[in-house]
């Protein structure tokens, strides 16, 4: 058996999302920091905006490629003209994409010709809904792959130094995607990480634009709509999953913060 065809024994099977498509319910499932349980590449074609990676903030612009590993968290914002597309894998594919995030800004035309092949490749296999679709995605997915791991050896993928806020923020943001389930605040985190929480919350302001509170408000507020828009959630459920005392307590914070981006710390805490 051949290794593409072995890959179609994997129930999910990778697709090529417009932004629009990554996003079908608003804006905010991008805007707001969250991760995801399949990796993302995305290639911006058009337009600018931001992308905040494990709580460091950067521009963004066309013939940008982000990686995005599964369970990172991160924002992606772009201007209502912005247009791009997005590769999203399952993790379940036995494919060698990296295990940490990068951001490849690409000035070789061969190289933007080639990733925008692949994309639109998978666009065209997905229209037409021919038999075997699922061998012919995991054997895009698998270029893509390759592509990606090229630009990364190459100019584009040299490495910059990270600061020491920058590998501060990166740490918190990690826990938080791991914990944010849970009762625990700013505070907590900054304990586990043994700084004091002025320091870190100057540290998220400094790199990532949101303080520490703004960051773990983003994240559970992401959550909490995803869980209410699908069919059969309370908000009961929602509040218990999302470790919040009482319901009533969730549906509060959820008018208190409304369709904006989060501003105030979570639980009704100061984030100390």
């Amino acid at each position: 058996m051949s290794f593409i065809r072995s890959l179609t024994e994997h129930r999910a099977s990778a697709r090529c999302l417009t932004l629009a498509q990554l996003a079908p319910r608003g804006a905010w499932q991008l805007s707001l920091l969250h991760d995801r349980a399949q990796h993302l590449l995305i290639w911006t074609t058009k337009g600018q905006g931001r992308v905040t990676v494990e709580g460091v903030r950067r521009g963004v612009s066309v013939h940008n490629a982000l990686f995005i590993p599964a369970g990172t968290l991160f924002a992606y914002e772009i201007g209502a003209q912005g247009f791009g597309l997005a590769l999203e894998v399952p993790t379940s594919l036995p494919l060698a994409y990296p295990g940490e995030p990068h951001h490849l800004r690409l000035r070789d035309n061969m190289a933007q010709a080639e990733i925008t092949g692949i994309l639109e490749a998978m666009q065209r296999e997905q229209s037409r809904g021919q038999s075997l679709m699922a061998e012919a995605q995991a054997a895009h997915a698998a270029l893509a792959s390759v592509w990606l791991r090229r630009q990364i050896d190459g100019p584009a993928g040299r490495a910059r130094r990270v600061t020491a806020a920058e590998a501060m923020v990166q740490d918190y943001c990690r826990r938080v995607a791991a914990g944010f389930r849970s009762d625990r605040l700013p505070g907590d985190y900054a304990e586990d990480l043994g700084v004091p929480m002025a320091e870190l919350d100057r540290a998220c302001r400094d790199v990532a634009g949101r303080s520490a509170a703004e960051i773990l408000t983003e994240r559970v507020l992401h959550e909490a709509r995803t869980m209410l828009a699908r069919p059969g959630i309370t908000a009961s459920d929602a509040a218990e999953r999302l470790g919040f005392a009482s319901p009533s307590y969730f549906e509060r914070y959820l008018d208190h913060h409304g369709g904006r981006t989060p501003r105030a710390p979570r639980r009704a805490a100061t984030g100390s």
